[in-house]
């Protein structure tokens, strides 16, 4: 799959220099191992080792220099140039690595650049829309965080129609699996023939969040988009379709999450 004709060339930098010393789990992330929390548990389970030995300290230091890193006996090293990809998901489609069910992942719809690279901000087979594909593991782990409550807004569409109170309970909160919602940005864009669309603004990351939202006031998600992940915004950027990232954009995401009033 190719990008769009309106790609910029991707932003790059040296990620680890020879000599420096860097905390093993961000090692494990920013060589395409996954997240700082999923390289976590990997070290935990014993299948990462350095210079020959198991490694479960979660403190430990690596230097790229001289020390040999691997998992299940493949040694892995961190990419020396980072990757900043605006992909847009379609529906469909499963955003992991390897599916063991052999169902179609986001990777074969991505250049053989990001095949190593991790996502920020997952959605599940049947949402479409925004993901930011990188090897940055910082970055995700920033994202990411439930501290740093960066906004993502969505396009929803559901049936039936929402009353003004069900709308005011989205608004406030509501109780799903996982604990209660943060207050969430809930603006009505179409509402007829018993249906409604919703721009749907959160700051948190629980699985299926929304969907389960929608339902415990007592209506159906129909259609699911993610439109922005903090400042990146999709755009025109087409189903299927991923374009690198600008200077900009980069630089906008690495900055302090700055809260503002959200727009209806």
């Amino acid at each position: 799959m190719k990008s769009s004709e309106t790609s910029s060339k991707p932003l790059s930098k040296t990620a680890l220099k020879p000599g420096k010393q860097i905390r093993l789990n961000k090692y494990l992330a920013d060589s395409g191992l996954g997240s700082r929390r999923k390289v976590e548990q990997l070290i935990l389970a014993g299948r990462i080792t350095i210079n020959g030995e198991v490694c479960v300290d979660l403190a430990m230091q690596v230097d790229s220099s001289h020390d040999l890193v691997e998992y299940e006996g493949e040694t892995v090293k961190p990419d020396t140039k980072m990757l900043y990809i605006a992909f847009n998901k379609p529906r469909g489609y499963i955003v992991t690595q390897h599916d063991e069910h052999d169902r179609k992942t986001i990777y074969s719809l991505l250049p053989d650049l990001a095949q190593k690279c991790n996502y920020a901000g997952r959605l599940d087979k049947n949402s479409e829309g925004l993901l930011l594909i990188t090897n940055d593991g910082d970055l995700i782990n920033k994202l990411t965080h439930p501290k740093s409550k960066v906004e993502k807004v969505y396009k929803v569409d559901i049936s039936p129609r929402l009353n003004g109170y069900q709308l005011e309970q989205l608004r406030r909160g509501v109780e799903i699996d996982g604990g209660k919602t943060y207050p969430a940005g809930v603006f009505v864009k179409k509402d007829a023939d018993n249906k409604m669309t919703l721009k749907m603004v959160i700051t948190e990351g629980k699985k299926r969040q929304i969907r389960l939202m929608i339902e415990t006031v007592g209506a159906k998600v129909h259609n699911l988009k993610r439109l922005q992940f903090g400042p990146l915004k999709l755009g025109k950027l087409e189903p299927g379709m991923w374009r690198p990232l600008t200077v900009y954009e980069v630089r906008d995401l690495k900055r302090d999450n700055e809260k503002g009033k959200i727009k209806k």
